[in-house]
């Protein structure tokens, strides 16, 4: 008959190492490491009492036939055997039991029965069962009675890999660590096995911050928890993760990021880029900046082969040697980083022909005249030494138009040549609007672009037409002029003429006799004095930046007749001040102000106060414009309650202690609301 695996005690460390059957002595001393099953033996069928012995058992899988195990006293029908076993499985997933058994098995999970097959049978019977355990620590326990006759029993569980089947992934591993080498410039990374029985190895990615992850263990998993990887020399700090793949290929996510700065051993990319462009009696090299340059070194040789002397050290990204005229040189740029690592050489051939146009004028401005149009320009700093001369176009309207751009004979007086340069032109069409642009051309002949365009109005002897819509409109404060704008558009501006008739029917035009303009209007105008009814001829005429204008005798002026209101006082005041002078303002636009002095001794010391009254059209009555009178000592006094585009009329009076009045004075203000 077969007997049960059992070995003497002495072997349990041995085979424990090797992987096979475990053994155990004694059961008070018996501990079975997971996942070896514990097996307890007992001479009843109720696994009651101390078991006759305790061992560990590699596997299930026993056939005693019509004996008893082999190792324990036990009665040949009527015992029984338990094997259990606490193992972690990860993050578990589907299994398959399968079960043989003659007489009667049971087997259970954390307690609860999955299989019963608990019956006297005369032959083995079989049961699988397909289930999932879940992820974590789990106790499997298989209880096996022999009542009678023959005796046998096995018992395997076993991850279903099957990639339709099993869709659950390895947990991540942990922990990892990373400790980098800086002799070997290598990282050795190590991490915690996995648990789960179904895992076919691992997989190690590293990043960049800046990037994704790649792999970096190989197209196999690794079998082993530890992985020599060696990450590019360049400084940087490189992140790794380890990701357990089980054997229907499902990848766990990764584990907790590990770092390890490299040691840096590698020069920059050679610049991109590298162009060589010359410009009078030098040439400029230029190239794209590399990412992790700390400085760059600048070569030059006569030959392709060299040798080459360094020309510079920079931390720009251009240089500019001076260079022969006509005669090859060759050039060559490399990168250092900041542990002065060089890189590759960019290389780049110059042949010192200048090909390089100057920049183009800027700040173009111009004075026109009535014959003649001025444009002046700067040459940038940048060509100040290129000694460049100037060329200057034109084209008829608004707009640069290259198909009737023509060149420009600058007269006399003009300059051509320098930093700064200045063009007369005598040939422009006048009245009109035509566009100028400037280019420079150095030495060798390289003409620059055109510079932006100068849109000018050229000048002209022709006075502007007479303005429409004049209108004479009487005021409390004046005459009002209105006319409507010009539509020309060379006018800058209008003069208003006032005219009186004389004797003989001419009129005497004055240019803006007791006019006033405001500041919101350009088309409005305030004319006249104190409105006394007077009657007024007037005329306005549009001027243009060269002085041309119409002269009111002109028969194409129009004229307007302007008769002011009659705003005068209808009562009599008879003048009487002879305290001292006396000053007000007759037309403004603030309050009405008079001051006066008192310099008569005796007429002053009789004094007791000032009444100030203002004339009350609509009562007809001057009335006074305080309460009690003013202190003796005033000298001053502002109407605080005029408003504008009014007439004022005033008195002002000096009173004694008895009511008695020492001196008279009658004056008004004008306060024009000026538009």
């Amino acid at each position: 008959m077969t007997r049960t695996r059992l070995i003497p005690l002495a072997a349990t460390t041995a085979l424990a190492a090797a992987g096979g059957l475990v053994t155990a002595a004694p059961a008070a001393a018996v501990t079975c490491s997971s996942p070896v099953w514990k097996a307890q033996f007992f001479a009843n069928t109720s696994f009651s009492g101390t078991p006759k012995r305790t061992a560990c058992d590699a596997a299930i899988s026993e056939n005693y036939g019509s004996g008893d195990p082999a190792g324990v006293t036990l009665p040949k029908d009527n015992f029984s055997v338990r094997w259990s076993l606490t193992r972690d499985f990860g993050s578990g997933g589907p299994f398959r039991l399968s079960a043989a058994t003659q007489d009667g098995m049971r087997v259970y999970i954390d307690g609860v029965r999955k299989i019963n097959l608990w019956k006297n049978v005369s032959a083995t019977v079989r049961k699988t069962l397909d289930l999932t355990i879940p992820a974590g620590k789990h106790t499997l326990r298989v209880d096996y009675v022999a009542w009678t006759g023959n005796a046998n029993v096995s018992f395997t569980y076993a991850p279903r890999t099957e990639a339709a089947v099993d869709t659950v992934k390895p947990l991540a591993p942990a922990p990892v660590s990373a400790a980098y080498n800086r002799d070997t410039a290598k990282t050795t990374l190590r991490w915690a096995p996995n648990k789960e029985m179904d895992l076919a190895g691992y997989r190690v990615y590293r990043r960049l911050s800046t990037t994704q992850w790649a792999k970096v263990s190989g197209s196999s998993p690794l079998t082993a928890a530890v992985f020599m990887d060696a990450p590019p020399v360049t400084g940087e700090t490189f992140l790794y993760e380890v990701r357990a793949v089980d054997k229907a290929g499902r990848e766990s996510a990764g584990s907790l990021d590990m770092s390890a700065t490299t040691v840096d051993r590698t020069g920059p990319v050679a610049p991109a880029g590298l162009t060589a462009v010359t410009d009078s009696w030098w040439t400029s090299l230029r190239w794209q900046p590399v990412s992790d340059a700390a400085q760059y070194e600048v070569y030059a040789a006569s030959a392709a082969t060299g040798p080459f002397t360094l020309l510079s050290t920079t931390t720009f990204t251009s240089y500019g040697p001076n260079a022969p005229l006509n005669t090859l040189q060759y050039y060559r740029v490399r990168a250092l980083d900041a542990a002065g690592n060089p890189g590759a050489y960019a290389t780049v051939t110059g042949d010192g022909v200048d090909r390089t146009p100057p920049s183009s004028p800027t700040d173009l401005g111009s004075y026109v005249g009535a014959d003649f149009t001025e444009v002046d320009w700067t040459l940038p700093d940048t060509d100040s030494n290129d000694r460049s001369t100037f060329r200057v176009y034109r084209s008829p309207g608004k707009s640069l138009d290259p198909a009737t751009l023509t060149r420009v004979t600058c007269a006399e007086g003009s300059d051509e040549s320098g930093t700064d340069g200045l063009c007369r032109d005598l040939d422009m069409p006048a009245n009109t609007y035509v566009t100028y642009a400037v280019t420079a051309v150095d030495q060798a002949g390289n003409e620059s672009a055109l510079s932006a365009p100068l849109v000018v109005r050229t000048g002209d002897r022709v006075a502007p037409g007479p303005v429409a819509g004049l209108k004479a409109t009487a005021r409390p404060d004046g005459v009002l002029l209105s006319w409507n704008a010009s539509g020309e558009d060379d006018v800058n501006g209008y003069w208003v003429y006032a005219g009186v008739k004389e004797a003989d029917g001419s009129v005497r035009w004055t240019l803006d006799s007791g006019c006033a303009e405001g500041d919101s209007n350009p088309l409005a105008i305030l004319c006249g004095d104190l409105p006394d009814g007077e009657t007024y001829l007037y005329a306005v005429v549009a001027k243009d930046r060269w002085s041309n204008y119409l002269h009111p005798r002109d028969s194409q002026v129009p004229v307007v007749e302007g008769t002011e209101l009659d705003v005068r006082p209808t009562a009599t005041v008879t003048p009487d001040w002879k305290l001292g002078a006396l000053s007000w303002s007759s037309i403004s636009n603030s309050a009405p102000l008079v001051r006066w002095t008192c310099s008569s001794t005796a007429l002053c010391d009789t004094v007791a106060g000032y009444r100030i009254n203002r004339w009350n059209q609509a009562t007809e009555t001057y009335e006074p414009q305080h309460d009690g009178l003013l202190p003796a000592a005033t000298r001053t006094w502002t109407d605080p309650t005029a408003t504008k585009g009014a007439s004022y009329f005033y008195t002002l009076q000096a009173v004694r202690a008895d009511g008695s009045v020492a001196g008279t004075y009658a004056w008004n203000c004008v306060m024009q609301n000026r538009v």
